[in-house]
């Protein structure tokens, strides 16, 4: 962790909402007489000067530390001192002691790009702390003394007496002594969209969420209302805020624990056992073997000494320059020299285009865990329902993603109440039955039809609200409170917008006073003056259980303005309310309720009125629904996440009824959760409080990990990360705020709003969405598995070249000149130019093929085996061994069924005329093996499909293989200059006698030919008995395969009793 200037780090067991300085309750436990006490702060004068420099020393600064800088060095030695870098280093130095300068200089090239790149990406990993500090706040208002100073806030400490108004970033964690009107904006913190109302005269529970201390405003939040004094009670590392960057900075323990019995007792030898695990930890670290790549290198490497010291026994260990040369070629044949560089160059190149598709990297994911508001949502309220007493319920249906439009959506009228009506179809006769949730209705029609209920209805709506929603230049804008902003467009869509209603030429309504909301009752109010009438009415919105706690009365029949048809207020029509509430709180909405009452003529109102002469006798008017919208693309991308065989789980901080309706309406739960067993569906929706209180093991051995957690805190995010991971899973975490930098750190892939969010999540993320949008992930899963894809097909190409060489190579040990040395079919020049030059080039053009036509309709790729599958491994040694029979078959027919079968002498070093027959069939060596590295990639470019037919749904049967082999151009042209370049090393004279060591060939090209020819009916022969074995295995695993199964079937099938899919069979396959 991190310190400065005494600062201290806050315990491993910090709880949050303490001080610095341990409490006996946290903060927002306590009144803040009770702190002001425990801290010795004064809540008139504040700390004396003396006092706040005696606690800066003892706190240390308000900031959250310093990190050590970086150090170039260590990175550039850390970047040098790995496997894959000394293996190439030493491959290097080999090359240059043959005096092979070519090769040796081309693999210098590619250990200083391994160097630059890998040093650059280190450097940039340094940049989130700079960021959490960037949010800190520049200055604050301090009390000392009894006067107000301005300080910068790296000097505020516990117990400063604070004051922050509208637009001040809080310093530091205070507990609030007084507010008026105060908000403040949580969003980068808690994740609450909406900004919190603060209520300085509570206390809470110790236990409380972060989100639910409305007695204290965190640093680094914003006051969006309103004013406030408080008492600061954390600072620096000790914020909310500062534990996050505390949870951040955290350095993984580098020390083996020592085994212990259960009496907690030791022998020597797992103390021994403790120590050899970390130095075998410390000697991995420096040679970078946890890196899969620097692994691969290492056991490549170790690979090349064996095939070294096979050639060298198989000649007696004879040490003349010519064995030596054997040996060389041998080992060099196993290390894949060009693979750093073109997996550096692939990777760059699949970072630019993700850019191009809005995200910037992503691999192979299993679950991905996402925020609900702005990802999943638009996050922006509208009115999605409302139900006036004695008329019925009108209900929107949105027909397009502007919000603020009124005039887009359908408006449905049915004269029942919400209760009475069936809001969710479960079967084709409901759906048909859907007709009487309404209606669809224009609101003028709706108006006329009206005699006056709905008009009162609406004109509270449109004036117990200060929002305003306007047209400018053909767009529809709004400002004002979210909530607001949404009733407001439910009036203007019948044209009772406050703009028109209280037009300044000839107003039809005066406002004469405001009581803006109150958290403590929960109310907004108006007195509104009716210009016509001269009348003064009130109109009222707010919390349901506290409207109709004032009102009196309430409509049962749409009677004419003016007919009394009131009924008296009673608990039982309260009750009945609040179950028509509940009904509109289970579809996902915020509910709030309307009520109004005319002002008895002869008293006088105003602004200095108490509400509570306002707030009272009120007659009810209605409910009114707001729900926060999903993308109009969000489901669509749940589904195709699905599709791809990949579980979405919505981490939110709303309401459970309202978290659990939109996973429903995107598809993140079954529409059908009736149909799931209780144990599952109690699993499936949980809250935080409900998670955090169950063990490790008990979440482990629940049914399924949960679907949708509600009132989610930070560290349940985190918490839930964990429980994926202990069940293997490989999972990807959407964030926008300062909350989410942990679990964007501690998932596999994080992934960060480009828009909304914070530098923190940005930095602290491995995906940034430059647009905000949930599909935007769905792009960037197969750009991963594209590149996945891209990376398992080179690597492939390049080790079944390895196995070739080195397969030609150890074979070839048997023929043996009249010196009994082995002469080799392959010079070493030969295996370093086809790697380097021939190969080097269509392995890039195969890291930029486009992906295959199914690579969304499969279950992810597991984790265990990365790139190195069972298929990956036995496709390897097929294809290696195939060309190495084919090389070897060209030699031989070449030596001994079209030559004298003279090996002659000392041809591993000079040509020579006895040499004539050697040199020859080692250029036709030469040529099958480049001829066969060059078809064996565009083979690659489907590892199951045949290339004559890799696009099954085309109808160009016969020549949809070459638009196939045109359509990346890269790998088309790297395949023609592998052929151009074979020419000129074959005849060009000196480069082939002295350099390759073979010599131009004339009829022997016929043996090409026809090994060309034998290569492709092997390969395609393997792939076809691939696709045969895979389909047979894949129908009795499940019954069927993977991609003729349902989303519905893929993803919940296993918990819905009585499921059937599509095909009308009961899902028999799955385990």
């Amino acid at each position: 962790m991190v310190k400065n200037n005494g600062d201290k780090e806050p315990p491993a067991q910090h709880v949050s909402g303490q001080s610095n300085r341990p409490l006996s309750h946290p903060a927002h436990a306590l009144t803040h007489e009770q702190l002001a006490a425990e801290l010795d702060a004064d809540i008139l004068s504040g700390l004396t000067a003396q006092e706040a420099n005696v606690r800066l020393e003892q706190y240390g600064r308000n900031d959250l530390g310093e990190e050590e800088g970086v150090q170039p060095l260590k990175i550039i030695v850390a970047q040098i001192a790995n496997a894959m870098t000394l293996v190439l280093i030493l491959a290097m130095a080999v090359s240059f002691g043959i005096k092979s300068w070519i090769e040796g200089g081309v693999v210098a090239a590619v250990i200083l790009l391994n160097i630059v790149v890998g040093f650059f990406q280190e450097y940039s990993a340094e940049k989130t702390m700079d960021s959490l500090r960037s949010l800190s706040s520049p200055t604050a208002t301090v009390v000392r003394g009894g006067e107000a100073m301005v300080v910068p806030s790296s000097e505020v400490v516990p117990g400063d007496l604070i004051e922050v108004k509208m637009g001040d970033t809080v310093p530091a964690d205070i507990r609030l002594i007084e507010a008026k009107n105060f908000e403040t904006d949580e969003a980068l913190l808690t994740g609450e969209s909406l900004p919190v109302r603060k209520r300085e005269k509570a206390t809470f529970e110790d236990n409380t969420g972060p989100g639910d201390r409305l007695n204290v405003a965190y640093s680094s939040s914003t006051v969006t209302k309103g004013r406030a004094k408080g008492i600061v009670f954390a600072t620096g590392t000790f914020t909310e805020i500062g534990a996050i960057a505390s949870a951040l900075n955290q350095k993984e323990r580098r020390v083996r624990p020592v085994k212990r019995k259960p009496n907690g007792k030791a022998g020597p030898h797992r103390y021994l056992e403790a120590y050899t695990l970390t130095l075998g930890d410390v000697f991995g670290r420096f040679l970078g073997v946890n890196r899969k790549l620097s692994k691969l290198a290492m056991l490549l490497f170790g690979i090349a000494i064996v095939c070294a010291i096979i050639v060298l026994g198989a000649n007696r260990f004879h040490t003349s320059q010519e064995v030596i040369i054997y040996a060389v070629a041998t080992g060099l044949s196993m290390i894949p020299a060009s693979l750093v560089v073109v997996l550096t160059i692939t990777m760059a190149a699949g970072t630019k285009r993700m850019v191009q598709r809005n995200v910037i990297a992503l691999g192979a994911v299993t679950d991905i865990c996402s925020d609900k508001t702005g990802t999943l949502t638009q996050g922006k309220m509208v009115a999605r329902g409302a139900w006036i007493p004695g008329i019925g319920t009108y209900t929107v249906e949105l027909t397009s993603s502007e919000p603020f439009n009124p005039t887009k959506g359908d408006i449905r009228f049915e004269a029942r109440e919400p209760h009475e009506i069936n809001f969710r179809p479960r079967s084709d006769k409901e759906e048909n039955e859907v007709t009487e949730k309404g209606t669809i209705a224009a609101p003028s029609q709706l108006l006329a039809e009206s005699r006056s209920r709905l008009q009162e209805f609406l004109t509270v709506a449109s004036l117990a609200n200060v929002a305003t929603v306007f047209e400018k230049e053909g767009a529809w804008h709004a400002r004002g409170d979210p909530t607001e902003i949404a009733i407001q467009v439910f009036a203007s869509r019948f044209g009772k917008n406050r703009l028109t209603i209280m037009k300044e030429d000839n107003p039809e309504w005066q406002e004469v006073a405001e009581f803006p909301f109150d958290s403590d009752v929960k109310r907004m109010s108006v007195i509104m003056k009716h210009t016509p009438t001269e009348e003064h009415f009130a109109f009222t919105k707010g919390a349901v259980e506290r409207v109709i706690r004032v009102c009196s009365r309430y409509h049962t029949t749409d009677a004419p303005s003016g007919e009394a048809v009131d009924v008296e207020m009673t608990d039982d029509y309260r009750n009945h309310i609040l179950f028509n509430m509940e009904v509109f709180a289970g579809l996902g909405l915020r509910v709030l309720a309307l009520a109004s009452r005319k002002i008895p003529t002869g008293i006088k109102v105003s602004e200095d009125t108490h509400r509570d002469k306002v707030e009272t006798d009120l007659t009810f008017l209605g409910l009114i629904g707001l729900y926060d919208p999903p993308r109009p693309e969000s489901a669509p991308a749940v589904r195709e996440c699905h599709e791809a065989g990949i579980s979405v789980h919505m981490l939110t901080g709303d309401h459970p009824e309202t978290a659990k309706a939109i996973a429903i309406e995107v598809g993140i739960l079954p529409k059908r959760m009736d149909k799931v067993s209780a144990d599952v569906a109690r699993a499936m929706v949980m809250t935080a409080a409900q998670f955090d209180a169950l063990s490790d093991l008990q979440v482990d051995d629940l049914p399924v990990l949960p679907l949708v957690i509600a009132r989610c805190a930070p560290s349940t995010k985190v918490r839930m990360i964990d429980a994926l991971h202990r069940r293997k899973r490989f999972v990807a975490m959407t964030g926008d705020g300062v909350n989410d930098s942990p679990s964007l750190r501690r998932a596999d892939v994080g992934i960060a709003m480009g828009q909304s969010g914070s530098d923190v999540a940005k930095d602290a993320s491995d995906i940034v969405l430059t647009d905000d949008n949930f599909a935007s992930i769905v792009a960037a899963i197969e750009e991963g598995r594209r590149i996945f894809d891209n990376i398992q097909k080179f690597v492939l190409h390049v080790l079944a070249e390895n196995i070739a060489q080195a397969g030609t190579l150890l074979i070839g040990l048997a023929f043996k000149d009249a010196s009994s040395l082995s002469v080799f079919p392959l010079a070493p020049v030969e295996i370093v130019w086809i790697i380097m030059v021939t190969s080097g080039l269509p392995d890039m053009g195969l890291g930029f093929e486009r992906a295959v036509p199914d690579i969304m309709r499969r279950p992810p790729q597991s984790l265990k085996t990365g790139i190195f599958t069972l298929e990956f491994l036995i496709d390897m040694v097929v294809y290696g061994l195939w060309i190495a029979a084919l090389c070897l078959a060209s030699f031989v027919l070449r030596v001994y069924a079209w030559g004298d079968g003279n090996l002659g002498q000392n041809c591993n070093d000079a040509f020579s005329e006895s040499c004539e027959t050697v040199f020859r069939a080692r250029a036709t060596t030469f040529a099958c093996l480049t001829w066969f590295a060059l078809f064996l990639a565009w083979e690659l470019v489907d590892m199951r499909r045949s290339f004559f037919r890799m696009q099954p749904d085309s109808k160009k049967y016969f020549t949809q293989w070459f638009l196939d082999v045109w359509r990346n151009k890269f790998l088309f042209w790297a395949i023609l200059f592998g052929f151009v370049t074979l020419f000129p090393t074959l005849y060009i004279p000196v480069i082939n006698h002295a350099v390759f060591k073979h010599t131009g060939i004339s009829w022997e090209w016929g043996i090409v030919f026809v090994a060309a020819g034998l290569f492709f009916v092997g390969v395609e022969a393997w792939k076809w008995a691939k696709r045969v074995f895979l389909r047979r295995l894949e129908g009795k695993r499940t019954g069927r395969r993977w991609e003729d199964m349902d989303v519905e079937e893929r993803v919940f099938g296993e918990y819905l009793s009585g499921y059937e899919s599509n095909e009308g069979r009961a899902d028999e396959g799955r385990d």
